[in-house]
């Protein structure tokens, strides 16, 4: 194993200051009974905190929309309560010297695969379709639209206003936001549709600006983004980065600061044909295309992704000799780490000491427990 001294790095963007470089990813846990996040949610992120980690990424956690989510105990970014709560977690971990922002998040029509949770009224998209050919639930109206825009920027501007560092937009894994960009599920005739990925971007655009216009210059905003659907894990948005380019550039252009590229295995070149079996992943090129910062993510210190963890497989520790090399080469910024931190709390403490023997192995069951 090198050195990871790479992956403990300051970084710095507009007002977050960070002590390394690694990430909490965002993890769905619904472990938030009525959507509202109490002490044991707190403490679960003030463990990461105290374990070194450099800035901690909430669930995903949804705006003031009827049916933007789609499991029960998903938490709320809205009302009193569920704020409160938030308060409650961004002062601990603040209080274990840690940085954090929330995913701020609309499941659109995406049924749940843990559970058979429905919510209570329609659900929502951009044309009443949960994956190519598969109705479900209602196409969104213009003032739906609107409303839904208005409600991302609300939840950022409470999310600063709460005293968090930074805020997350969810636009990956099939969900709302990505629904609108993929071919697939968006087939509206109107303004927010098109036959190509930039002119399907437009309402990840106006969400971007209005989150910006929000919460002022110079809170940073992540987007989250990826190529795979929870849907179809082999869709593509971008075939080449040149249409990448025209999908990237204009939510940089709105706000963006950080592109949170998710990749099932972040080793994996993102156009091999380009630069070959090592070069570039999604992150890599967001950051040459856009100039943007970046945050690289998948199965980071495991062998196996986290589709496999889901349906019970079993994984091993695996070493990061490939991560720390592309952080060398200043491929991407960050990097972001799921499931190992599910199982060890102080995976990335371990990591800095070099205590590679003692870091926890992840098992299926740490999807269950809030720990």
């Amino acid at each position: 194993m090198t050195s990871s001294d790479v992956l403990f790095k300051p970084f710095k963007i507009k007002s977050l200051e960070l002590a390394n470089r690694i990430v909490m990813a965002p993890m769905t846990r619904s472990k938030a009974p009525a959507g509202i996040p109490g002490e044991a949610n707190a403490a679960y992120y003030k463990r990461r905190a105290q374990g070194d980690v450099g800035l901690i990424l909430s669930e995903g956690t949804v705006i003031d929309r009827p049916a933007s989510r789609n499991e029960g105990n998903i938490p709320f970014f809205h009302g009193d309560a569920a704020l409160a709560g938030w308060k409650g977690v961004i002062d601990a971990v603040h209080e274990a010297g840690g940085k954090m922002g929330p995913q701020i998040w609309h499941t659109g029509s995406v049924t749940s695969f843990l559970s058979d949770w429905l919510p209570d009224v329609p659900v929502e998209s951009p044309s009443g379709l949960e994956a190519p050919d598969k109705p479900r639930g209602n196409a969104m109206s213009d003032e739906d639209i609107a409303d839904t825009i208005a409600a991302f920027a609300k939840a950022a501007a409470d999310a600063k206003h709460l005293g968090f560092d930074v805020a997350e937009i969810h636009g990956a894994h099939g969900y709302l936001i990505d629904q609108f960009f993929w071919d697939g599920t968006n087939h509206r005739a109107d303004k927010y549709g098109g036959k190509t990925i930039a002119e399907r971007s437009r309402f990840a655009v106006e969400t971007v600006a209005a989150v910006r216009k929000a919460v002022g210059p110079d809170f940073p905003i992540i987007i989250r983004l990826s190529q795979w659907k929870q849907q179809d894990y082999t869709a593509r948005l971008a075939t080449s980065p040149a249409e990448m380019e025209s999908w990237l550039a204009p939510m940089a252009d709105a706000g963006v600061d950080i592109f949170h590229c998710s990749q099932r295995r972040f080793w994996e070149p993102e156009f091999p044909e380009i630069d070959g079996e090592n070069g570039l992943n999604f992150a890599g090129w967001a950051k040459k295309i856009t100039g943007a910062a970046t945050i690289s993510v998948g199965s980071v210190g495991l062998s196996g992704d986290f589709i496999g963890s889901f349906s019970g497989e079993a994984v091993s520790n695996a070493g990061i000799e490939k991560l720390l090399t592309r952080m060398e080469r200043d491929e991407f910024d960050l990097i972001a780490v799921g499931r190992a931190l599910l199982s060890d709390p102080h995976w990335a403490s371990k990591i800095r000491t070099e205590k590679w023997d003692e870091i926890s192995t992840f098992t299926p069951n740490s999807l269950g427990e809030l720990v």
